[in-house]
């Protein structure tokens, strides 16, 4: 038995020397016929190339069906997570609404208990952005309103979510709006957590600083920021961002309005307030004529 055996294993060995020489010697032969750049070898290659393909298809069947299996999974598996996000999302904005609607109920109530006044002047027009002025240095966009529609220099502009700017430049059928992030911007603000008033100045980015604070120590990130009305330059009260604070330590504001996209603004009539010239008139009463003042003093003597 151990005779046959190593019989076996003196024909065996150098068989599989041969053939494994035979298909070095293939691997070397298909290399060299891939490899060689003639135009023979080329029509060789194509005439190959049309026999062996078309009867290897079957055998790519399964695995091109595997490959398409496995995107089919990895496209419903990222669809899945794309719903999952958008259920979170739409419950988060389920919650919102409901607190928007029940502070609105809640507001409408305090106004109609405190019998609020508020000002009629303050309407606004709405103007179609036609173009912006292209420029690195002059941030402004022109809207389709102009005198005829009764637009005065100095109102706000508006879009959907807060302040975009100020009119300067009124022709009559168009009017230019000079944005908050233009370099010569200069905007009264109040930061409503802590009651600071400062400058929001532009300087020709999409976060105009924050200047001229008294009290840096009460001011956070993500405060927001409104209008303060100081210099009848604007209304009090007009959304204009968030507080953010960029990576040199800087006070900045992150802008309410979208930026980006500005095709509608809403132009804010404001005239102004009222000037007090007399402030005594509100606390003494009118002088009393002459002749009535004698004839109270006659009577207090009898």
């Amino acid at each position: 038995m151990a005779r046959d055996r190593s019989n076996s294993e003196d024909y065996t060995g150098p068989l599989k020397r041969l053939l494994t020489g035979i298909l070095v010697v293939l691997f070397l032969a298909v290399f060299l016929v891939w490899r060689i750049d003639s135009p023979r070898v080329e029509r060789f290659r194509a005439q190959v190339i049309d026999r062996v393909l078309p009867s290897f298809e079957w055998a790519m069947v399964p695995v091109t069906a595997t490959v398409n299996l496995i995107r089919d999974f990895q496209s419903y598996q990222a669809l899945y997570e794309q719903n999952q996000e958008l259920k979170r999302e739409l419950q988060k904005m389920k919650k919102w609404k409901e607190a928007a609607v029940q502070l609105s109920q809640e507001n409408a109530k305090l106004l109609d208990l405190n019998k609020v006044r508020l000002d009629p002047r303050l309407t606004f027009i709405t103007g179609v952005v036609m173009a912006d002025s292209g420029s690195p240095f002059r941030q402004s966009v022109v809207l389709n309103i102009g005198t005829r529609d009764g637009i005065l220099d100095g109102w706000a502009a508006m879009d959907g979510l807060g302040l975009v700017g100020r009119i300067s430049g009124v022709g009559r059928e168009t009017s230019r709006v000079v944005l908050l992030t233009d370099a010569s911007s200069r905007i009264p603000v109040t930061v409503q957590a802590s009651g600071q008033r400062g400058l929001l100045v532009g300087d020709n980015t999409m976060a105009p600083a924050l200047e001229f604070l008294e009290n840096l120590d009460v001011v956070r990130p993500g405060d927001r920021v409104v209008t303060s009305g100081d210099g009848q330059v604007f209304p009090a009260g007009l959304l204009v961002g968030e507080v953010a604070i960029d990576p040199g330590g800087r006070m900045r504001v992150r802008l309410a309005a979208d930026y980006e996209r500005l095709e509608f603004l809403r132009v804010l009539r404001h005239h102004g307030q009222e000037r007090i010239v007399d402030p005594g008139d509100l606390i003494l009463p009118d002088p009393l004529p002459q002749n009535t003042a004698e004839a109270t003093n006659g009577a207090s003597d009898e």
